[in-house]
């Protein structure tokens, strides 16, 4: 089958024939996510870390940790092979960041010419964090579809078709409505998230 006519066919689909060998299909299911992994993998890292790991670092780790799953794995759904990837991206962003809280600190150009450092305080540290920990709490409490939806849209940056297509909605302003309905079932869940002691 021709590059394009693989393009064609859905993840699922693309999956499969890659499980049964098909080298051409796992090329064309790797063009399908890169790009979305790197638009999440985009400064997620703090500034401290960008020498440890940068976008496309992460992307090629979560690449490699994805590989040696995807002989044997089995989506839960239209999403399932995202929400796997994403779950990836994020545990190995988490990794690298613990790495580089490990690493001696270094001296910055920036520092040696006096220049102030741009990097976020302390504390603003700790609100991101707390704010990504309500996140990912009520994101987990969503549904696996409106889960799905929401992390296309919100970290991934994709338009509706792409979700549509993605979700296996008929159209875009099918992928509009799941995606209103899911970001206000999420706000209502990190305000009870962020209000618990």
């Amino acid at each position: 089958m021709s590059a394009t006519g693989l393009q064609s066919l859905s993840t699922e689909a693309l999956l499969q024939r890659w499980q049964a060998g098909d080298h051409a299909a796992r090329e064309a299911l790797m063009a399908r996510y890169l790009p979305i992994l790197r638009r999440l993998a985009h400064n997620r890292l703090p500034t401290r870390a960008r020498d440890l790991a940068g976008t496309e670092d992460l992307v090629q780790l979560t690449a490699i940790k994805a590989l040696n799953v995807l002989d044997n794995f089995q989506p839960q759904g239209p999403g399932g092979l995202l929400a796997y990837l994403r779950t990836t991206l994020m545990n190995t962003l988490r990794d690298e960041l613990r790495r580089g809280q490990r690493s001696p600190l270094r001296v910055s150009d920036e520092v040696l010419v006096g220049q102030a450092d741009a990097s976020p305080s302390p504390m603003q540290g700790v609100l991101t964090e707390q704010a990504l920990a309500a996140y990912e709490a009520a994101l987990a409490r969503l549904r696996a579809n409106d889960r799905d939806a929401v992390s296309l849209r919100v970290e991934f940056g994709l338009d509706y078709e792409e979700i549509a297509g993605l979700c296996g909605l008929k159209t875009a302003n099918a992928a509009r409505m799941r995606v209103s309905r899911a970001l206000l079932r999420l706000a209502e869940l990190i305000d009870v998230e962020t209000i618990r002691p």
